[in-house]
């Protein structure tokens, strides 16, 4: 089982996703701008899902790191 401080983080995390990805943030990525060639909103949204996927996968590899398998 995850300990506390993990299901915390966890949340804390879940709650700045929720935050980046939502309408008021979001909207700042919507200009006419490109990224290699790409509009700048939906590689703004793959960057932050990507960062998203990686620092879950980091947070859990640290917590089984640090012994927390049972």
């Amino acid at each position: 089982m995850v300990n506390s401080l993990t299901t915390q983080r966890l949340v804390a995390l879940f709650c700045c996703g929720w935050l980046l990805l939502n309408f008021p943030l979001l909207g700042l990525w919507d200009v006419d701008t490109t990224v290699f060639g790409l509009p700048l909103l939906p590689v703004a949204l793959l960057v932050l899902w990507a960062f998203l996927i990686v620092a879950v996968a980091w947070l859990m590899e640290r917590h089984s790191a640090a012994g927390g398998d049972d």
